[in-house]
């Protein structure tokens, strides 16, 4: 019997080793599979930061073709004078420099360019004829379209949107996307944007523009092509060679068989196209290593305890010590690994807090897509204050050295009161980036008229003014804040338009009704062009060449948001403008 004792010895050592491989390969493999997922969370809110940030360059620019379908200058161009199409020339190219689109362009209903915003340059699409290209085709079938393409004179790829006008025009927009793509080079992992037959349009890597991440059957090619006008050379296979493990995708780029990249990819609004991001397994492989590792550490730290135990019941008292001081050297390095441990998860909490933040402000980015346009309304709206204030200050200075410390305290007061208005402005445009208006209530209208012409005093004195003889309890429905803006923009307006006029004069006048007050704005300056007065309530129309166009925009806006009304009056001389409000 004793002679299989050294055999039993061995099995049982065996088993034990076999044990704890096998705990050691279980360690490793929940930690990749927990690794792995949270790699997935990771690359996938990334992606969809990154399909946000391409869907809304995209979108900034996809209503541009639509806005300008029914520019007049637009049907005048293609009436066919050359005047008039020189003028649409001037005025793409601004727009094109403004909104930093490409190239901004007006085909014929032929398809030939009669205006571009690179008509100066040396590469000038004018006389060019697109009628071979799809947006242009599908714009005259279902009255727009868009195409990724190759430019035909410029040879750059880009996105082109196409827009019919009611002249009978078409309106293109090409969007370029080198910026995105340096700023996703400069972003971890590498991003591609596929078309649905797979091709690679827009990349982190342009080397790998016009590859395919499947095989294309030769008339998809041909298609391709002939569409894109990529070039005999493109449609190569993707450097990568892809597994699917676990319903996870794998790549492996061709000549580096050990660099292993995690492959997420999820949708954009661009119909058929979407966003693929290739992200390394560098830290699933790390994580592996060390949870293996960890494991070896635990097995051994167990295996040695009951060593340590079973020794201690056989030694002596003496080797008491001995044992306890290597358990000591044991349990410090588990402290360590423990600590070591705690950093890791603490790191981890810090990097999903991270990843949080960035999906808040992802919403934040969602709720704000119309700041934009309310940016150019903020400088406009603060603008008058704030001059009012320079001016008020600088009296003050005045006051001081003459030492009337009176007159000092009315310009302060009045300070005070212009920066109360740029606070309820800025906090109104706040309110409006919400989606939030103000509520409806009684207002003085004496109330409203008195800011407005406490903001304008400076520029008022030099002009006569006359004011309606308002009665003290008249009330309007609406908001005191957005009455002065209203009124505050056309006293601008009227104010620009008396310059250098002699005997320059504004008149303002009531007209008491059943259930409205028209509050009138009559100047007598030189009155509004007939080419602006056709198209007064539209954006960027202006006369002035600093002016925005946006005033009259904003307050015709204003006053139907308070269930009134903005029009303009034509006259023989000078402009009127009424404000038409609802009595409570």
């Amino acid at each position: 019997m004793k002679r299989w004792a050294p055999v039993t010895r061995t099995l049982l050592m065996a088993l034990l080793l076999a044990a704890a491989a096998a705990v050691v390969w279980l360690a490793g493999a929940l930690a990749e599979h927990q690794a792995m997922q949270r790699l997935r969370e990771g690359a996938h809110s990334a992606a969809v930061l990154r399909q946000a940030h391409l869907d809304g360059e995209m979108q900034r620019f996809r209503l541009l073709p639509v806005a300008l379908s029914d520019d007049r200058d637009l049907a005048a161009a293609l009436g066919g004078t050359a005047a008039a199409r020189d003028t649409l020339n001037r005025k793409l190219e601004a727009l094109a420099r403004t909104t930093g689109a490409a190239q901004i362009y007006v085909l014929d209903a032929a398809g030939t360019t009669i205006a571009s915003s690179n008509w100066a340059t040396p590469r000038s699409f004018v006389g060019e004829n697109y009628a071979a290209r799809n947006y242009y085709r599908d714009a005259a079938r279902r009255g727009e379209g868009s195409q990724f393409a190759l430019g035909t004179v410029s040879e750059r790829p880009g996105m082109y949107l196409s827009h019919r006008s009611r002249s009978g025009g078409y309106v293109v927009v090409k969007l370029e996307f080198d910026r995105i793509e340096r700023d996703w080079a400069r972003l971890p992992g590498i991003s591609l944007v596929t078309d649905r037959d797979g091709v690679v349009l827009i990349t982190s890597r342009p080397a790998w523009r016009f590859t395919t991440t499947r095989a294309l059957t030769d008339a998809t090619r041909r298609r391709f092509r002939e569409e894109l006008q990529s070039g005999a050379g493109s449609l190569r296979p993707l450097p990568l060679a892809v597994e699917k493990r676990d319903g996870v995708r794998i790549a492996r780029p061709a000549g580096d068989g050990r660099q292993r990249l995690l492959w997420e990819t999820v949708p954009t609004h661009e119909a058929g196209w979407r966003l693929n991001l290739l992200v390394p397994l560098d830290a699933v492989a790390g994580t592996v290593a060390l949870a293996r590792v960890a494991a070896l550490l635990t097995l051994l730290l167990l295996g040695g305890g009951l060593w340590t135990l079973r020794e201690r019941r056989r030694q002596r008292a003496g080797r008491a010590a001995a044992a306890a001081a290597r358990t000591a050297g044991l349990e410090a390095l588990v402290a360590a690994r423990t600590r070591a441990l705690r950093q890791e998860m603490e790191e981890r909490g810090r990097l999903e807090t991270r990843a949080e933040t960035l999906r808040d402000a992802l919403h934040q980015a969602n709720r704000l897509a119309s700041l934009g346009q309310i940016t150019a309304g903020i400088a406009h709206e603060t603008a008058q204050p704030v001059a009012a204030i320079r001016s008020y200050a600088a009296n003050g200075r005045l006051l001081l050295e003459r030492d009337d410390p009176r007159a000092v305290a009315d310009n302060l007061r009045a300070i005070e009161r212009l920066t109360d208005r740029i606070d309820k402005v800025t906090a109104q445009l706040r309110g409006f980036s919400r989606n939030s208006a103000g509520a409806l209530e009684p207002v003085r209208l004496a109330e409203a008229i008195e800011g407005s012409l406490l903001i304008l005093k400076a520029r008022l004195t030099r002009v006569t003014v006359q004011l309606p003889a308002c009665p003290a309890g008249l009330e309007v429905l609406g908001d005191t804040i957005r009455l002065e803006q209203v009124l505050v923009n056309l006293l601008q307006n009227a104010l620009d338009a008396l310059d250098g006029v002699t005997d320059a004069a504004i008149t303002l006048a009531l007209e008491l009704e059943d259930e409205q007050v028209v509050l009138s704005i009559c100047d007598n300056g030189p009155g509004l062009a007939p080419e602006i007065a056709a198209r007064l309530f539209t954006p960027f129309a202006t006369s002035r060449p600093a002016g925005l166009g946006l005033g009259l925009v904003i307050a015709s806006d204003i006053m139907a948001a308070l269930g009134g009304a903005l029009r303009w009056v034509p006259g023989t001389s000078g402009a009127r403008f009424d404000m038409v409000m609802r009595r409570p």
